[in-house]
This record gives structure tokens, C-alpha cells and sequence, in this order.
């Protein structure tokens, strides 16, 4: 995973308070496309349980798995006593059970790419479902959002993670579908949206931005002026589009 994506346990206490959730509608999209029972699920990168909580809620017998121990120790505060925990990274997670579902909740660009469907297609059993979301939080207001780009401009020139296969984002499938598409071992590859705005206030949007990777490898010192700069920019209150990126695949037989 690199520094980068194991930088997150630092940040854990802030993760939960400030990352957004997951609705009820990707559960219910997830379990309209699998068109049967989900009764086991492997989560690939859980983090502190925010999507971890969803599809428990929903019947399903989760095993929430991450390889930071700190991410879980919060996770543990969150989730129904029902879910299994294991501290452990994707690629070293055993291959010795397929579970109904698969899912990766904006975790999936962090795994390795050598071997990365063959691993996933052993986890899925044949017939199940894999899928990865993410939620790419923007400022709504292109001009705010110009604002915050100029505020950490001097500091940081990128916040966001690059498309891991180098899809431009003008493409009608975007990242890990481009991928899926082009593996044996899953069909009826899917991209959905699911709309959620959101409005919160300036220092909770900064807050989001301390969980973020990027700031987390940041000076201190930077990344406290690159939060005051934008704090500074920012009206009060703003909206964002949290919009739910997602990827549904099958597990062909």
C-alpha cells in the first residue's frame, strides 16, 4: 500500500467524525444487482466502519478487514458485535473461503495491481457479487472550489488520488470498471451514481480535508496553514457533492 495508504490510523479518531457514511441506497442497489441472498461479505479495507455498519444492518455476516490497527481499534467503538474483524492487508488475507459479497469502500486504489482479480475472483464465490464505491467529496461551488485549489496551491499542487489504470475522467467508464471489463473472471460489469448532496459548515469541510492522504503526509506546519488559508477563503457554510461512485461486478462461473 505505500506510506500514503497506510497513513490513515493517525488520522482515525477524525476519520469517524468527519467522513460521511453511507445511505440505505447503496445497500439496496447492491442487493437489487445481486438478485439473491448476500448472507457472507469480506470487507477489503474497512477503516473505521462506515460501510462496514450498512451492510451489517442488512442481515449480511461481515468480515471487516484492514490492515491498520488503528482504523480498527475505531471501527471496533462502531460496528454490531455480529461483524469479524481481522488486521490484515488484501493481499495477505487467505484464500480459503468465498464470501457472497465482496466490497471495498473507497480502499480498492490502495490494494497492489499484480494479481489483484485473481485474488478478488478467489473471494468471490462463482455467482456472488463484488463491488467498489467511493465518494470523491467536491466543493459544489466552482468558484469556492477554485478558491480552496488557490489556498493549497503553494503547499500541495493535487488533493485527489489518480485513477490507478490512467483513465482520462472524461471516459464513460471510469476505474475499477475499465479493469473489470477486461477480466475473465467477472461479467455484467456496472457504473453507477447515486446523488447525495450535502451542505456542512467550512470547518467541518476542513476537517475532511485532515483525513484525507495528501494533507496527511504534509509538513504539520504546512498543513495547518494550508487549513487556515482555505478556512479563510470559504463562507461559513458550504455545499458539497457527495456523490457515491459505484461498481458492481459478477463472479462468472
Amino acid at each position: 500500500m505505500g506510506a500514503r495508504g497506510l497513513s490513515f490510523g493517525a488520522v482515525a479518531e477524525a476519520y469517524e467524525r468527519f467522513r460521511p457514511g453511507y445511505p440505505v441506497e447503496l445497500l439496496e442497489l447492491v442487493a437489487e444487482y445481486a438478485g439473491g441472498p448476500m448472507r457472507t461479505a469480506l470487507e477489503i479495507g474497512a477503516g473505521t466502519g462506515k460501510a462496514t455498519r450498512l451492510f451489517a444492518q442488512g442481515g449480511i455476516a461481515v468480515t471487516a478487514t484492514d490492515p491498520d490497527a488503528a482504523m480498527l481499534v475505531e471501527l471496533r467503538k462502531h460496528v454490531p458485535a455480529s461483524v469479524t474483524v481481522v488486521q490484515a492487508a488484501f493481499e495477505d488475507l487467505p484464500l480459503d473461503s468465498a464470501y457472497d459479497l465482496v466490497y471495498s469502500a473507497a480502499a480498492l486504489h490502495w490494494t497492489n495491481p499484480e494479481g489483484r482479480w485473481d485474488r478478488m475472483a478467489a473471494l468471490v464465490r462463482p455467482g456472488g457479487v463484488f463491488t467498489s464505491f467511493g465518494v470523491p467529496i467536491q466543493l459544489a461551488d466552482p468558484d469556492l472550489k477554485e478558491a480552496a485549489r488557490a489556498a493549497r496551491a503553494p503547499y500541495l499542487h493535487d488533493d485527489g488520488v489518480p485513477s490507478p489504470d490512467g483513465t482520462p475522467a472524461d471516459r464513460p467508464m471510469q476505474w475499477p470498471g475499465t479493469e473489470l471489463q477486461q477480466t475473465e473472471w467477472f461479467t455484467d460489469v456496472r457504473q453507477t451514481i447515486i446523488e447525495r448532496p450535502l451542505t456542512i459548515s467550512a470547518e467541518d469541510y476542513v476537517g475532511q480535508l485532515s483525513t484525507v492522504s495528501a494533507y496527511v503526509m504534509l509538513d504539520p506546519a504546512d498543513r495547518d496553514e494550508v487549513f487556515r488559508r482555505t478556512l479563510e477563503a470559504l463562507p461559513e457554510t458550504v455545499e458539497l457533492d457527495a456523490q457515491i461512485h459505484v461498481h458492481l461486478a459478477r463472479r462468472a462461473p
